[in-house]
C-alpha cells in the first residue's frame, strides 16, 4: 500500500494557517513546527523547508483555541449570627 503524503513549504502553510512566511520559519526554528530541509546540502545551501500534512495538522489542533471555562459557581458568603 502506498501512501502519498502532501508537503507544504513554508508560504504554503501560511496561507492555510493565515499567517506571515516568516512567522512560519519562526516556529520551524524554534521545533514547534516539525518540517525537513530538503535542500541537497544542508550546509551550503539556503534551507528549503518542507512541511508534511499531517505534522501541520497536529500544529493546527495543538494550537487552536479552546473554550473558555464555565464561571465559576458563586459561593453565599454566610454571616454568623451574633446571638445576645
Amino acid at each position: 500500500m502506498v501512501v502519498d503524503t502532501r508537503y507544504f513549504t513554508p508560504q504554503e502553510a501560511a496561507d492555510v494557517l493565515g499567517c506571515d512566511p516568516e512567522q512560519v520559519l519562526h516556529w520551524i526554528h524554534s521545533g514547534q513546527l516539525p518540517a525537513t530541509n530538503v535542500a541537497k546540502s544542508p550546509n551550503g545551501q539556503r534551507p528549503r523547508w518542507r512541511i508534511p500534512e499531517s505534522d501541520l495538522g497536529k500544529f493546527l489542533i495543538s494550537r487552536r483555541n479552546t473554550p473558555p471555562a464555565p464561571p465559576a459557581k458563586k459561593q453565599i458568603q454566610r454571616i454568623p449570627k451574633n446571638y445576645v
